[in-house]
């Protein structure tokens, strides 16, 4: 897969095992990801107390929709100017944000009005930053080094959130939701701090044109995506990447524990395997990795609709084999195709690369949950977790017999040609 240029080296990093700046702020990106945590756990808390159910469950879904109406003008924009000064700037919102809700909720209380507000802030905010934040690892580390950042990134995330999940139950029993919402907000000033004073890019990503209007930019991306087809089968991928395995265990898993009657507890049990299966997938490619990433992710993928499968034979032992399967293979596979589409789409085209890749993830989950719900509703609970299952596996075969994506090789520092 070429590019259309390639970054220029503005300072030769160091080896990562010694890189300080980027150790650093890895660490720093996972005490944000441990606000987040806490923060939605305040908001989702707060809203079943104030609002029904069902009013409860909008407010806590309200940022996903204004997110993805403008998450490709924000990966258009990110395309555009430099990713520090946009995540500079969101992030600053985001504690403005926070501050205001604690402060609105301290002088009126709880309500609805302030908990839409909050969460819609949040999307839109999101729909600019995250395009943004998805080319800084290519502004920071060699490609070779893309997997060994990609990992230790994502576990240093997990054990964030783990941790932020942990501690913000207790938060906000304690301090409430504006205790919670500064303890996110000094998350967000910490990591502005050090983008700010410490974080410098390392590669100059080749920007897209600015004389052509924000929307065409965008249509300038799926001109792309449509004339190059390694990168439309890697942007395919990574969009659907979730929609098996995420429904198999966010409402599979219930409906099996309720069924055989293991109550909520096995659930629970289950999920902590998923999360630890992909902590250690993630760190195995630390070690070790494919010469040929791409080619040894959708491998992994294909495993993993064996285990979603697993899931639904409703045996403790295998279900329990099955989500450590799912987890040590999303971990893996994670780690790879996302070092290889950082590596290997064109700079100029990553940040509205990444907000498609994001927007199909959006758009069709609550689909692939639906349907599992349907499924699972009128025909034998281990036909969903099958059909899933068996159609990941399939669907894998598609990017694997790409010429293009089956050369990639990190290692070198290149993709394929054309």
């Amino acid at each position: 897969m070429s590019t259309s240029a390639e970054p220029l080296v503005l300072r030769t990093p160091p080896p990562f095992r010694r890189d300080a700046m980027v150790q650093s702020w890895l660490v720093v990106k996972a005490l944000s990801d441990a606000g987040d945590a806490v923060w939605t756990i305040a908001v989702a808390w707060t809203a079943v107390q104030v609002a029904s159910p069902a009013v409860a469950g909008l407010v806590v879904a309200a940022g996903t929709v204004p997110r993805a109406m403008v998450l490709l003008i924000g990966g258009a924009i990110a395309d555009r100017v430099d990713a520090r000064r946009m995540m500079l700037l969101f992030n600053g919102i985001r504690v403005a944000v926070l501050v205001a809700t604690a402060l609105w909720i301290l002088s009126t209380g709880p309500g609805v009005a302030v908990l839409l507000a909050a969460t819609i802030a949040f999307g839109l905010c999101d729909a600019f930053y995250e395009p943004a934040a998805g080319t800084i690892a290519r502004q920071l580390v060699r490609p070779a080094d893309l997997p060994a950042y990609s990992a230790l990134s994502q576990t240093l995330s997990r054990l964030g959130t783990m941790a932020g999940a942990a501690v913000g139950g207790f938060l906000v029993a304690w301090l409430g939701m504006p205790g919670s919402a500064a303890t996110d907000a000094v998350t967000f000033a910490v990591v502005i701090a050090f983008i700010a004073i410490w974080l410098r890019p390392r590669f100059a990503l080749p920007r897209a044109a600015r004389d052509e209007s924000v929307l065409r930019g965008v249509a300038s991306g799926f001109r792309h995506l449509r004339d190059d087809s390694a990168t439309r089968t890697l942007v395919v991928s990574l969009s659907g990447l979730n929609l098996a395995v995420a429904p198999a265990l966010a409402i599979g898993l219930a409906l099996q524990a309720s069924e055989r009657g293991w109550g909520a507890g096995a659930v629970g049990l289950f999920e902590a395997l998923v999360g630890g299966g992909a902590m250690a997938g993630a760190l195995v490619v630390v070690r070790w990795r494919p010469s040929r990433e791409a080619v040894g992710a959708f491998w992994a993928l294909i495993v993993q609709g064996f285990g979603i499968v697993a899931l639904g034979v409703g045996v403790p032992v295998v279900v329990a084999a099955g989500c450590l399967v799912i987890g040590l293979t999303a971990g893996f596979a994670s780690v790879l195709l996302g070092a290889t589409f950082a590596a290997t789409v064109a700079p100029e085209y990553l940040g509205r690369m990444s907000s498609i890749t994001r927007l199909g993830d959006d758009c069709l989950m609550p689909l692939a949950m639906a349907a599992f719900g349907a499924l699972a509703a009128v025909l034998p609970l281990w036909t969903p977790f099958a059909l899933y299952g068996g159609a990941l596996a399939l669907l894998m075969i598609v990017p694997l017999r790409n010429p293009r994506l089956r050369a990639i090789r990190l290692r070198s520092g290149q993709g394929a040609s054309e």
